[in-house]
């Protein structure tokens, strides 16, 4: 797809109301000057650390350390790509986008699809609306109602019925401009067997389908009546709608899973909506399928941990097995909350209590292997000697995958108990072969969750020095010009440098849109540059701190080449510094 044009993108900067923006995900308090604080979204804290620049439209966290603008923001708790970033805005604010030229076939298929994705909108809009008010519809919500959904929730989530006539929507549609071919391709008609065309969808509840930015892609229906072949029905594959790339409710979901570091997966539309009627709005659903690498990849980009609380009959542990085989090699934790036979999440949450029920599952969700090695025990006959050797088979591959600890020292203890087999007989045969053990334990430690990058003394004085020369531009310009790349930790806080010399006073603007990586860090120094925060001589003392540490550098290079006289030189270079930071002890203290 072709580039938005730098008008575009700038377009959509200035429409954007950024308080707006980050006010969806935490709450803001006006600091004075166009600055704004309140909890970080990104990371559990109680004091407020997270700043915002209205006027700019930048963000900063003091604790955690992360930043950008108002692109990056919604890049980021949104799991969106930088143009769908920009499209999103642009749609939101009603900017109109224009793109750099493209081929002229591309630019068609892309007017395809958008209009593709305007019909279903239209078609969302509409089940919804039939749904809300129509007396054919009457049935469907006292069934939904029966279910402890709310009215208010339903419509949150777009919930329609489809009316019983053969041709409503088609007729509806065409009416609106859309041609025959064009509600075929969107999967919303198909041909009958004497070659004209009805609705897909009729007499049915349908769910509206919908992607991270909330546009339709699909529909699942369910049937009214017995006698209407199968109980739930799906949108067809085509160029919009793919089942196996999409996971229900994640365009509610997906700011309470960022914040809460969690997603709840599970299987039905209405046991989605059912556990955000109770708060767990970080729950989504995989509209009765196995888990793809597509759902893990959306789910990995967001969170750390998936909870598991599918339903416990043969597909739902098949299921869930098959969440541990395309979550493999990701920095993904699964676990398994195990559900009581025969009950769905939105049976349980209903009930007396079982809300609160379901989050003990929840919290006290197992890991995917202890669930596994539970499942395989549970089926071996103990009678058998041959299907005990068979149970220690199947279980040893799981027990191999878990580095030494608690967790396996006790999952082999069950395992020893339950087969009645020594346990040196069952360590021995988790613990070979050797090499395979090994790359197990390498593969372990490379899906371990990563920790937030702490920065260094040195990298958090560099950043200190830029954000107070963008604080005070007019003493800041000198210091910038005595920076060279022996003060700078790497190549990005150079470019960083060599920017700011030229663009002192508006830092932000005229930033090429692509390079998110010196927006993200640009944007962090203008959120950190308060002029209140600038005391007497802090932008030399910071200056000195970066002298020294580039001092320390070069110390240690003559120590490694032998130059003694070299050495000699710099470390009295070095006594004179410490003195100079000595004496300034009195002022700001430097980060």
């Amino acid at each position: 797809m072709a580039k938005f044009t730098s008008d575009t993108i700038e377009k959509v900067r200035a429409a954007a109301d950024m308080v707006e923006i980050v006010s969806a995900q935490t709450d803001l308090k006006r600091a004075g000057g166009g600055r704004y604080m309140g909890l970080c979204p990104f990371h559990e804290e109680r004091s407020p650390s997270f700043s915002v620049n209205a006027t700019d439209k930048l963000y900063h966290c003091f604790g955690c350390g992360v930043g950008g603008d108002l692109f990056e923001f919604v890049m980021s708790t949104q799991n969106l790509d930088f143009p769908d970033a920009v499209e999103s805005l642009a749609e939101r604010y009603g900017v109109e986008v224009t793109r750099e030229q493209e081929d002229p076939r591309a630019e068609q298929r892309r007017q395809q699809k958008a209009r593709l994705t305007e019909l279903m909108d239209r078609a969302a809009g509409f089940y919804a609306n039939f749904f809300q008010t129509a007396d054919e519809a009457g049935k469907a919500r006292e069934y939904l109602a029966g279910r402890g959904l709310s009215a208010e929730l339903l419509k949150d989530f777009g919930v329609g019925y489809a009316p019983s006539a053969w041709d409503t929507l088609l007729m509806r549609s065409q009416r609106a401009g859309f041609k025959v071919a064009e509600l075929e391709r969107a999967g919303l008609a198909q041909k009958g067997r004497g070659g004209g065309f009805y609705d897909r969808f009729r007499e049915r509840i349908t769910f509206p389908i919908r992607d991270a930015r909330g546009r339709t892609l699909g529909f699942g229906a369910r049937a009214m009546r017995d006698q209407q072949g199968a109980k739930y029905i799906n949108t067809a594959e085509n160029e919009l709608f793919h089942k196996s790339e999409i996971l229900y409710g994640i365009d509610r979901a997906r700011p309470a899973m960022a914040k809460a570091d969690r997603a709840i997966l599970v299987e039905g539309y209405t046991d989605v909506i059912a556990l955000h009627q109770v708060g767990l709005t970080e729950s989504v659903g995989i509209m009765g399928t196995a888990l793809t690498e597509q759902q893990v990849a959306q789910l990995s980009a967001v969170v750390n941990t998936v909870v598991l609380a599918l339903d416990a009959d043969a597909a739902g542990q098949k299921a869930m097995l098959r969440a541990q085989e395309v979550a493999a090699g990701r920095r993904l934790e699964i676990l398994v909350a195990a559900m009581p036979e025969g009950v769905d999440p939105a049976e349980m949450v209903i009930a007396e209590g079982g809300a609160d029920r379901f989050r003990e599952l929840v919290e006290g969700a197992i890991e995917l292997a202890e669930f596994q090695v539970d499942l395989i025990l549970a089926g071996v006959d103990t009678t058998s000697p041959r299907d005990r050797d068979r149970g220690l088979a199947e279980a040893a591959p799981v027990l191999a995958q878990l580095p030494p600890g608690a967790t396996r020292q006790e999952l082999v203890r069950r395992v020893t108990e339950r087969l009645q087999i020594d346990s040196s007989v069952v360590l021995a045969r988790v613990e070979e072969p050797a090499e395979k053990s090994q790359v197990r334990a390498l593969a372990d430690v490379e899906t371990q969750p990563v920790k937030p990058t702490v920065l260094s003394r040195r990298e958090r004085t560099e950043r200190w020095l830029l954000a107070m020369c963008v604080a005070q531009p007019d003493e800041g310009r000198q210091w910038l010009e005595k920076l060279d790349a022996r003060h700078l930790s790497s190549p990005l806080m150079e470019r960083t440098v060599e920017w700011l010399k030229g663009h002192l006073d508006d830092p932000a603007a005229g930033l090429d849109p692509q390079d998110r990586e010196l927006q993200k860090m640009v944007a962090a120094l203008v959120a950190r540059a308060d002029p209140d925060l600038v005391g007497t001589g802090s932008i030399r003392r910071n200056y000195t701190e970066l002298e020294l540490a580039a001092l320390e550098d070069e110390i240690a290079e003559a120590a490694r080449s032998g130059d003694a006289a070299g050495r000699v030189e710099l470390q009295r270079r070095r006594s004179e510094l410490v003195e100079q930071l000595r004496k300034a002890a009195a002022d700001e203290p430097a980060a």
